[in-house]
């Protein structure tokens, strides 16, 4: 399979923008001036939650462009049942049930957990090794590979199984699986994990036993006060020179 691109665009920094399909997954692939088939850039993949790529873009292209200031080529897929993508009755079955559970006031049990997290894990993890397989052979763009954001199982999933995934930057959240633990175990690339610590929605206990639990050798863990919405902007910095350092020196 290989990516169709279907529009182009300039942003501001020289950075080109280029929405793409692969199949039916629409997405969009961002790279810096210094992308050339003779050189080769490392490439971020751009994690987001389920809200839609339409809602999601803006702040996917302020992040792609701090990528492309560094020198990296950054690209984001829409989610399975997000956006204009076909619904999944399985995926819609765990929201109703969270929904319902939240309305009754009754504690989010780990089978509605498992039911609303894990068939998203399932179908995006393929779709996302797929997206890198067509994106490595678009000239201009190589390794190493990040994966940076979104659903942090998502996120914990690919980094266990993608060999390709030179280091990850990984969003703390609640919602967490069972599995998720378990493939935190098997994880072993360097990570950089991000925790709000007075983030209304998280279980901040799950984040710190999930850190606990990743295999890898080297990880930080950025926790700043604040909530959901609050990260400061100094923490981006620190997820940048994490990426700085780690794709830069592999490519080297």
């Amino acid at each position: 399979m290989t990516v169709h691109f279907t529009s182009a665009s300039h942003l501001d920094g020289d950075v080109l923008e280029r929405d793409f399909t692969l199949g039916e997954v629409p997405g969009v692939l961002w790279t810096p001036a210094s992308a050339d088939p003779s050189a080769p850039v490392p490439l971020i993949l751009l994690g987001m939650p389920p809200l839609g790529l339409a809602r999601m873009r803006p702040r996917l292209a302020d992040r792609a462009r701090r990528a492309a200031a560094d020198g990296f080529a950054s690209a984001t897929i829409e989610l399975p049942g997000s956006g204009e993508r076909p619904r999944v009755p399985a995926l819609e079955q765990g929201r109703a049930e969270l929904r319902r559970a939240m309305a009754a006031g009754e504690p989010v049990g780990p089978e509605t957990i498992d039911a609303l997290v894990l068939p998203l894990v399932e179908l995006a993890v393929p779709e996302w090794r797929a997206a890198l397989d067509a994106l490595l052979e678009v000239p201009g763009i190589g390794g190493p590979v990040g994966y940076s954001g979104g659903v942090i199982s998502i996120g914990v999933r690919l980094a266990a199984v993608e060999p390709r995934i030179a280091a990850a930057g990984l969003f703390a959240g609640s919602l967490l699986p069972r599995a998720t633990f378990e493939d935190a175990r098997r994880v072993t690339v360097p990570l950089h994990v991000l925790l709000q610590w007075d983030d209304e929605g998280n279980d901040r206990r799950a984040s710190l036993d999930l850190f606990d639990a990743f295999g890898s050798a080297e990880k930080s863990l950025s926790a700043n006060m604040g909530g959901h919405t609050g990260v400061p902007e100094y923490a981006g910095e620190a997820a940048a020179g994490f990426f700085a350092r780690h794709l830069k020196n592999s490519a080297e």
